[in-house]
């Protein structure tokens, strides 16, 4: 059985699963799929064509699946899809997607959205995602697993952040991150590799040795980035953390590659 507080708001044809708790003032729309086990603690806002998958919290005053903050937005009914196991904090804005985008903003599952963090429409996060307060992501950007992003962080539109990567506290982000990189800094440079959250993954001594090493030829000053890339690929064709970085910086991309500083290359 469900427990929905008698001031909550339900439009007819939501879909609400086993167990969901919908605290007081809380407002769900009639497109709305509320997976088993779902929270909603009070004054959630809920809209929108957006599925809320199985045991995940949503705190006071998030808005979830409201329109998206895009002038080109002609009330097309785009979707937003959220997955399992998520908590989403205080204050925190979701948007669907939008026609120029694919129609559709989806979060994995496992991800902490903190207070006042946005994600942007036509979004894509993957799993284990961590939104420190604040943090911001425009529309369009793609997000690996395990990627963290610092307080008052930004990202703009159509960037993309690899597996494991640390964005610093309040640093604008313009520029594709690479796997396990860390950056910082406003706009943000590449400030080495992330070797917290790699040594917290578990990753190996030799692994992380590799990683290090495969960093210095890639943002070396010799030769062009192309030439590098080629040199590392054959370097370390069985580390598969590295080949993770090669494949992220070949594929297309609107954006660019974050950099490091001269000094953070070596």
């Amino acid at each position: 059985m469900s427990n929905i507080h008698p001031t909550a708001i339900i439009e007819p044809g939501a879909e609400i699963g086993e167990g969901v708790v919908i605290g007081p003032y809380c407002c769900v729309g009639g497109k709305v799929k509320l997976g088993d086990g779902v929270e909603l603690i009070s004054h959630v806002v809920v809209g929108g064509r957006t599925t809320i998958g199985a045991n995940t919290r949503v705190f006071p005053f998030a808005s979830v699946g409201m329109a998206p903050q895009d002038m080109k937005y002609k009330g097309e009914d785009s979707s937003l899809e959220i997955g399992c196991n998520n908590v989403i904090r205080e204050h925190v804005t979701i948007n669907p997607g939008t026609e120029g985008g694919g129609m559709l903003t989806r979060i994995g599952n496992n991800c902490l959205l903190m207070a006042s963090s946005h994600v942007g429409h036509d979004c894509m996060i993957a799993d284990h995602v961590i939104l420190v307060n604040n943090a911001t992501l425009g529309g369009h950007v793609i997000v690996e697993d395990w990627a963290i992003f610092g307080g008052l962080s930004a990202v703009h539109q159509f960037v993309r952040i690899g597996r494991h990567a640390m964005i610093g506290g309040m640093s604008g982000v313009e520029s594709d991150v690479i796997p396990y990189g860390s950056v910082v800094g406003n706009r943000a440079r590449l400030s080495g590799l992330n070797l917290v959250g790699l040594k917290r993954r578990g990753v190996s001594r030799d692994v992380i040795h590799a990683l290090r090493n495969a960093y210095r030829l890639l943002f070396a000053q010799e030769g062009t980035l192309a030439e590098r890339i080629e040199d590392v690929a054959k370097m370390f064709e069985d580390i598969e953390p590295v080949m993770e970085i090669v494949e992220f910086i070949r594929a297309d991309s609107s954006r660019s590659i974050c950099q490091p500083n001269l000094e953070d290359a070596a």
